[in-house]
C-alpha cells in the first residue's frame, strides 16, 4: 500500500459542493516539484485528466514509471523546475489519495463507495484553490491541464479569476459534447454490469470489477488515439501468426494493444473513482454559468493560450474556437495554435516539438511581462 500522507492537505471545514452536499475531512494529496521564489510569483499549478495523478513528473511510485507530463515538466524543460515551483493535486474523486469513494467515510469508518457525493469539475477547482491558499499562494503564476485538466483550468478562470495570471487549456472543451458522454456512460456501465461490482461495495470483498474496468479503458483508449496513428501502428497485422484462428482468441496486434490498457489500467485505479470522474466531466458546461460563455469571461484580465490537435476528435479544433469567439466578444487578451499531427487526443502527453517550444515561448513571454 503506497502512503500519500506526504503532501496531503486536510481541509479544517466541509467542502461545500454543487451538489447541495458537504464533504466533512476532506483531504487533497498534492506533490510540489522546485522551489517557491520569495514573492511567491512563480507557483505554476498543474491540473491533471481524467486518470492522471499528482505524480506529473519524477517517478511514479505505483506504477514505478515516469511521470504523466515528465516530457513537458522537470529541470530545464519546456515547464522547467528550475525556475517554477510546480503544484499538482490528486483530484478530488481520485484515488491516488484525495478523498473519493476508496476513502474511509468517517461517519461509518468503511469505504465510501457509492455513498460518496457525485462531484463536479467546479468542486476540484474549489478544493484546489484551499490547497493554493494553504500553500500562501496569493496569485498562481499560471494554471495549466489538458483534457479535464484544460477544463480545471478554465474552471479557475471563471470562478477564481483574481487569482490567477494565465490560463493554458490543452486539447480540451467548455463542455462535454453528446459524444463524449455517450462513450463515458458505455464505459460506467460496463463496471457496473461486472458481477464483481458489487454496487460499489466491493472493496471489501476478494474480487474487484476488474472486467468492467478493464473493457471501460478499452473503450476510451480508442478514443483518445486517432485512425491514421492507429493505421500506422497496427494496421490489420495479426498478432502470433500468419493466420487467422477461427476462434475468438487475439488475432490482431490492435486486440493485443488494446487488452493490455485494460490490464495495465485496473493495476493502478479505482473503478468507482472512475464513474465519479467521468460524471463530473459529462456534468461540465460553462456555457451554463452566468448566462452564457461571453458572460462567464467578463471583465477577465487573464492571458490565455489555447492549443488543440489537428486529429483530436475527442475535443476538436472546433470547440476550442467556441470558446476563443466568446472570450474575444468578452475582450479577453487570447493566443491559440492548433498543433498538426496525426496523434491524436494523447498527442498533448506525447513529444511534440512545436506545441512544446509555443507553451515554452507563451511562459518566457508572462514571465518578461510580469517580471518574475
Amino acid at each position: 500500500m503506497i502512503d500519500f500522507s506526504a503532501e496531503k492537505l486536510k481541509l479544517t471545514d466541509a467542502l461545500n459542493l454543487d451538489s447541495g452536499n458537504q464533504l466533512e475531512d476532506c483531504e487533497i494529496a498534492f506533490k510540489t516539484f522546485g522551489k517557491i521564489s520569495k514573492k511567491k510569483n512563480n507557483a505554476i499549478l498543474i491540473c491533471h485528466a481524467l486518470t492522471g495523478d499528482q505524480f506529473c513528473t519524477e517517478r511514479n511510485p505505483l506504477t514505478k514509471k515516469h511521470g504523466w507530463w515528465n516530457v513537458l515538466v522537470g529541470p530545464g524543460k519546456t515547464i522547467d523546475t528550475d525556475k517554477f515551483f510546480v503544484i499538482c493535486s490528486n483530484v478530488l474523486g481520485g484515488c491516488m489519495g484525495s478523498s473519493g469513494p476508496s476513502s474511509i467515510n468517517p461517519k461509518t469508518d468503511r469505504q465510501y463507495g457509492m455513498d460518496f457525493p457525485v462531484i463536479t469539475i467546479s468542486d476540484m477547482v474549489r478544493a484546489q484553490e484551499k490547497l493554493i491558499n494553504s500553500l500562501g499562494i496569493e496569485k498562481l503564476f499560471a494554471v495549466i491541464g489538458g483534457s479535464m485538466g484544460g477544463m480545471q483550468a478554465l474552471e479557475w478562470a471563471v470562478s477564481f479569476p483574481h487569482k490567477i495570471n494565465a490560463v493554458v487549456p490543452i486539447a480540451s472543451s467548455y463542455r462535454h459534447s453528446a459524444q463524449n458522454i455517450a462513450f463515458h456512460e458505455i464505459g460506467r456501465k460496463a463496471i457496473m454490469a461486472d458481477p464483481n461490482w458489487y454496487k460499489g461495495n466491493y472493496y471489501s470483498k476478494k474480487e474487484y470489477p476488474k472486467r468492467g474496468l478493464a473493457v471501460a479503458r478499452m473503450i476510451a483508449h480508442i478514443t483518445y488515439l486517432s485512425e491514421p496513428a492507429l493505421q500506422r501502428k497496427f494496421g490489420r497485422n495479426l498478432q502470433n501468426s500468419e493466420l487467422f484462428s477461427f476462434d475468438f482468441k487475439t488475432d490482431f496486434q490492435i486486440e493485443s494493444y488494446l487488452q493490455h490498457q485494460g490490464i495495465s489500467f485496473v493495476e493502478r485505479f479505482d473503478a468507482n473513482s472512475y464513474l465519479y470522474i467521468t460524471k463530473a466531466m459529462d456534468y461540465f458546461d460553462l456555457s451554463q454559468k452566468k448566462g452564457g460563455l461571453s458572460k462567464s469571461f467578463k471583465d477577465n484580465n487573464l492571458n490565455y493560450c489555447f492549443f488543440s490537435f489537428t486529429s483530436d476528435w475527442l475535443f476538436p479544433t472546433s470547440e476550442t474556437k467556441t470558446i476563443i469567439k466568446s472570450l474575444n466578444e468578452a475582450n479577453a487578451k487570447v493566443s491559440f495554435i492548433e498543433i498538426k499531427t496525426d496523434k491524436g487526443h494523447d498527442a498533448f502527453l506525447l513529444k511534440e516539438p512545436d506545441f512544446h517550444q509555443t507553451l515554452k515561448d507563451f511562459i518566457n513571454g508572462q514571465v518578461k511581462k510580469n517580471k518574475i
